[in-house]
């Protein structure tokens, strides 16, 4: 038997082109369909909800929705046929996209919904749901982590040496890191990185007290440049 024969016994005479769908089948898409739905809205308020980034986007945000659904749909129609699977892999592969992420996370949140759409067309709802939960729960240990304990940039411009070691002495029960001292005439400016948890700045309002500070500026990081 020849290769031609092999490809037209398993594709041609398989009965895949048959658009014949079961009450059975068509109860699945629904199903499916609607899981998706209901994963993309959650995945759309988690990112909603917890977005620390400096421009929200809500068209990002609905489009992690219409991905989940869209991902599903692709699954369910490549599951069901080999032919459309196969032309699905040489559509998608000539596609690019050249819509700049600036944020990490959104990369995160958009593969999120796209294998959520891909356990939903498949109808792995346990895996799906555990995956579910396993994201939030990271989510939220991340950002309970990241609030607890926030980063700052100081600024401070003082006119004796002396009072640079004062203020360092000031920062003896805080995590801190002398990032720059620049000498000018007559003044000095210190930039210090500081590690302060809750919120809590009491250590500037010391320095501020300082008779040769002459200003202090306080700056939350993120360590991370928005340009």
């Amino acid at each position: 038997m020849s290769v031609k024969d092999v490809i037209k016994k398993s594709f041609l005479e398989s009965g895949m082109y048959s658009q014949s769908i079961s009450g059975g089948t068509i109860l699945t898409i629904i199903v499916d369909m609607m899981f998706a739905l209901v994963l993309g809205i959650v995945i759309y308020e988690v990112y909603k909800h917890y977005y620390q980034g400096v421009v929200y986007s809500r068209n990002y945000a609905f489009s992690l929705i219409a991905m989940t659904v869209l991902t599903c749909m692709v699954t369910l129609a490549i599951s069901t046929n080999v032919v459309i699977s196969l032309g699905m892999v040489g559509a998608l592969s000539i596609v690019r996209y050249r819509t700049a992420v600036k944020e990490p996370l959104d990369l995160v949140y958009m593969f999120w919904a796209i294998t959520s759409g891909i356990t939903a067309g498949a109808s792995m709802y346990i895996l799906a749901g555990i995956s579910f939960g396993v994201m939030i729960l990271l989510i939220v240990f991340f950002e309970k982590k990241k609030n607890s304990r926030q980063t700052y940039m100081m600024i401070v411009h003082y006119s004796e040496k002396e009072t640079g070691d004062q203020i360092i002495q000031s920062l003896s029960n805080v995590p801190y890191t002398v990032r720059s001292t620049t000498m000018r005439e007559g003044e000095t400016e210190m930039v210090i990185q500081i590690s302060a948890r809750n919120g809590n700045l009491s250590f500037a309002d010391k320095i501020h007290e300082m008779s040769d500070v002459r200003d202090l500026a306080v700056m939350e990081f993120d360590g991370e440049y928005h340009g």
